[in-house]
């Protein structure tokens, strides 16, 4: 009987992974599967490499605005209490705590409309340096669910690009792009083919294109997911 042994080298080779993140700026839990997602895969390093691609998700694109009061839209949207609403927000912002995401204590406010965010996460992933759309992603997350500012506010998101301070995404350029509708036609066909794809609620993870993991997991559950996705592409 022969023993195949595999060579150290072949060993450390890290799995290439691509991942699609789907969500929505105004989605808590996005920002909370986010955060856990990287640290999941922090925690596989040596193992797998990924590539994580935001991809649009609306969850209110009829809002207006002039957005809402968040307390009587989500008791319009899901029928639920202030006294309810007060006691899941808590439990979000546990789990962000655990994952490194920290929320706005008094919580959100209002909900708005966040089409122009997806614009300018799609420019950004057009135009920007390798990583700079997922960076401006959680700069967008942080900006909502952690200061409560405005994301359909065209003074917020260019401060917010302006901070960022990409040399591949100029603050002209995303003036010029929040100023005509560039971008909403790609916009509304990804958001489209993911809904072709079956996906109703976010975050929605998917990976190299076939596999999905649903909701703000732990990054303990992200992590087992991935190791087993990897072992299964090699």
């Amino acid at each position: 009987m022969t023993t195949s042994q595999v060579s150290p080298a072949s060993q450390q080779t890290p799995t290439p992974l691509h991942i699609d993140f789907v969500s929505d700026v105004a989605c808590p839990w996005c920002a909370v599967g986010l955060w856990a997602l990287e640290r999941a895969l922090g925690q596989l390093q040596g193992q797998v490499t990924a590539t994580i691609h935001p991809q649009p998700f609306e969850l209110n694109p009829r809002m207006g605005p002039e957005g809402e009061d968040i307390t009587e839209h989500l008791g319009r949207k899901y029928g639920s209490s202030p006294e309810q609403q007060a006691q899941i927000r808590e439990t979000i912002r546990q789990r962000g705590a655990q994952e490194g995401f920290v929320f706005r204590a008094e919580g959100r406010g209002r909900i708005w409309n966040t089409f122009d965010a997806h614009r300018l996460l799609h420019w950004a992933s057009v135009e920007g340096a390798p990583g700079d759309a997922l960076a401006l992603k959680k700069a967008l997350l942080t900006s909502y669910q952690g200061r409560a500012e405005n994301p359909s506010d065209p003074a917020v998101l260019l401060a917010i690009v302006e901070a960022f301070g990409s040399v591949a995404l100029p603050v002209e350029r995303a003036r010029a792009v929040l100023t005509s509708g560039e971008f909403a036609q790609d916009v509304r066909e990804q958001q489209a083919h993911f809904q072709g794809l079956g996906i109703g609620s976010v975050p929605a993870v998917i990976v190299n294109h076939r596999h999905l993991i649903s909701g703000g997991q732990p990054a303990e559950v992200f992590a087992q997911a991935l190791q087993q996705i990897a072992k299964e592409a090699t």
